[in-house]
């Protein structure tokens, strides 16, 4: 028989076997567990700050909210630039898995067209997938309607509402205003060399041109933000923290919005369209400024053929922005401050008074040419006179009165151009005005250096012959002819031109003060007068009399006539046989009342022939502010009656 022991289990040994198997599980367990609790309390204790705050970024977001921009008021108030809603269609790429399905499905449900999906595309590739993009800039009531029922479709696309820029006067203040567009790759350079980026987060457009761009500081304002948590979907649950963004100050300017559609009128006038053979309004190439002389504010300063701004406010079409580029009127040329004219005879005060002051002439110093002037002791080309026989016996005042070419001839070659380039340097030729916008140009005082330096010339005697009637190498800006006449209206006294009247703060207007360059030294009052009588005497018994006959104020003015181009030796100038961009420029520069000047007017027509031709619209808006109580100059009393 079998061994019977060995049919016997040993339960002993077994009770054993699993005890220790038991126990080696457990340390196995309870290592597990050590090492869980060792993780949970590196997770929640160690590292909570570090994950809490990843967890933070995935549901908690901070927007910066942009500040209201300031507006723009005229000196009685008139709103030239304020804010209106808008609202745009937003898209944030990294949310949305089928990005050319969703175009379409928005394409058809929003009657977009390709050039809005282009430019979409555009931006996209240009941007962060996790920032928003911009697929509408102004969405019509209809789209916001459409959306607004179907968004729960649409994960990772909202409506953004914001303020935009709008100009209510269009194109007639584009010039003075400029405008606000889009912030682009330089602009950002710009506010990250200046420390100013942060404070533009959220901000669609910044200022470009004129006032815009001159006190964007001032109008900007300060960014808030706003303290969001967000679902998985992106959708803000609740509001966590506010901070109210501060608007940017309002600004009041010197601009009288009456009398700027009024200049702005003078440049305009009615011409048959070739085409249609209707009668439109076509704008004439030219500026008008019109200062108050006392400090040298602008009431209206026009620049004309114009453009609206509001086309660029959210980005003007490739299209339109090349028909104004290519525009042979040059419309986005600021003319009043970027546009460069030899000022012509209307600087034949300024020269009289700086010759009187170097003892180059006296009061009572006469000159009788015979209609040309030649270098003496010289064999030199005749520089003639517009009267082919001469004006006679003149002194200074009737030189002025009659602009004698010839004794201005004289004058240049006694003072020549060392003397001259100073003394123009002091009434603001050469130089900026000071003009409290960026787009400025010094134009071109000439001197030797310049001279040298442009040419690699010597400076001859011929080249300082026709600085002394404003041609030759002499360049001038219409602000800087308004700056100069004001300089002799008040008597040597050097204002810096400018825009800005007062900015709002702590709810009311505070008046804001603009500092005066040195006044012209080394004269005499005496010789101001002198000036100023030769100027009264242009509107009298001069050159302008015909229009300015039966004013009911005293006033003084200078005609002026810019040569484009030289004629040959013997050759007469005409008008209707000249293409008309070769024509002479006109230009005509005035002041009133005679001893109290309160408006000063200086007016610049391209290829519009003699100075005499801009002399009606000095006279026209002149008369605006006199006669008409229509201006509002901070003191009516001088206002006259209608006659």
């Amino acid at each position: 028989m079998p061994n019977r022991k060995m049919l016997f289990r040993d339960h002993q040994f077994e009770i054993s076997l699993f005890a220790r198997r038991v126990i080696i599980a457990f340390l196995f367990i309870l290592v597990g567990i050590g090492g869980l609790i060792y993780n949970l309390y590196h997770l929640q204790v160690e590292d909570h700050n570090q994950y809490q705050a990843r967890s933070n970024n995935n549901r908690i977001k901070v927007i910066s909210v942009a500040p209201n921009r300031g507006r723009i008021y005229d000196r009685n108030g008139v709103l030239l630039a304020q804010n209106v809603p808008v609202y745009a269609l937003e898209l944030i790429p990294a949310k949305i898995d089928d990005m050319e399905g969703t175009l379409a499905s928005l394409k058809k449900m929003l009657s977009l067209d390709d050039d809005e999906i282009t430019e979409f595309k555009k931006a996209m590739s240009r941007t962060l997938r996790t920032r928003s993009v911009t697929l509408i800039e102004q969405m019509s009531e209809v789209q916001v309607a459409e959306f607004s029922v179907n968004q729960f479709h649409y994960d990772g696309i909202h409506i953004d509402a914001y303020l935009e820029r709008y100009y209510p006067y269009g194109a007639s203040l584009t010039h003075v205003l400029g405008y606000v567009g889009k912030i682009n790759d330089r602009d950002i350079r710009h506010l990250k060399e200046g420390n100013k980026y942060t404070n533009y987060k959220g901000t669609r457009t910044i200022g470009k041109l004129g006032i815009e761009r001159y006190y964007e500081d001032t109008l900007h304002g300060q960014s808030g933000y706003e303290k969001v948590e967000v679902d998985s979907r992106g959708r803000i649950v609740r509001t966590l923290d506010y901070v109210a963004p501060i608007s940017g100050k309002d600004i009041k300017l010197n601009i009288d919005l009456g009398l700027q559609l009024y200049a702005y009128k003078q440049l305009t006038i009615q011409k048959q369209n070739p085409t249609t053979h209707k009668m439109e309004d076509y704008h004439r190439r030219g500026s008008i400024v019109v200062l108050d002389p006392r400090d040298d504010s602008v009431l209206a300063m026009v620049s004309s053929p114009s453009y609206d701004p509001n086309l660029f406010v959210h980005g003007i079409s490739s299209k339109h922005y090349n028909a104004l580029l290519n525009d042979p009127d040059l419309p986005l040329l600021n003319r009043t401050t970027l546009g460069v004219y030899p000022p012509g005879s209307t600087v034949k005060p300024q020269i009289a008074v700086a010759a009187l002051s170097e003892k180059v002439i006296t009061p009572s110093t006469t000159s009788n040419f015979p209609g040309w002037w030649r270098i003496p002791h010289s064999k030199s080309r005749k520089f003639r006179d517009d009267v082919r026989w001469g004006h006679g016996e003149v002194n200074v005042v009737k030189a002025i009165e009659k602009s004698v070419d010839t004794f201005f001839y004289q004058v240049a070659y006694d003072m020549g151009i060392d003397r001259l380039s100073v003394w123009m340097n002091k009434f603001g030729y050469g130089e900026p005005s000071g003009i409290d916008i960026k787009e400025e140009s010094s134009a071109n005082m000439p001197t030797r250096d310049w001279k040298h330096n442009n040419y690699h010339q010597a400076w001859y005697q011929g080249d300082t012959i026709p600085v002394g009637i404003g041609q030759g190498y002499w360049t001038a800006t219409p602000m800087q002819i308004a700056k100069a006449t004001a300089v002799v209206a008040d008597k040597g006294v050097v204002h810096r031109p400018h825009l800005l009247k007062s900015v709002m703060e702590d709810g009311q207007f505070e008046s804001v003060a603009f500092k005066d360059f040195p006044p012209v030294s080394g004269t005499k009052e005496q010789y101001w007068d002198l000036a100023k009588e030769g100027m009264h005497r242009v509107l009298v018994s001069g050159t302008a009399r015909k229009l300015f006959q039966n004013l009911a104020y005293e006033a003084g003015g200078k005609t002026g006539t810019s040569q484009v181009f030289g004629l040959a030796k013997g050759e007469e100038y005409d008008s209707e046989e000249v293409a008309e961009h070769l024509r002479d420029h006109a230009l005509f520069t005035s002041f009133a009342p005679l001893n109290t000047p309160k408006v000063l007017v200086a007016a610049v027509l391209e290829n519009a022939g003699w100075g005499k031709y801009a002399a009606p619209i000095g006279r026209n808006i002149m008369d605006y502010v006199l006669v008409s109580p229509k201006v509002n100059l901070d003191d009516n009393s001088f206002k006259l009656p209608p006659t």
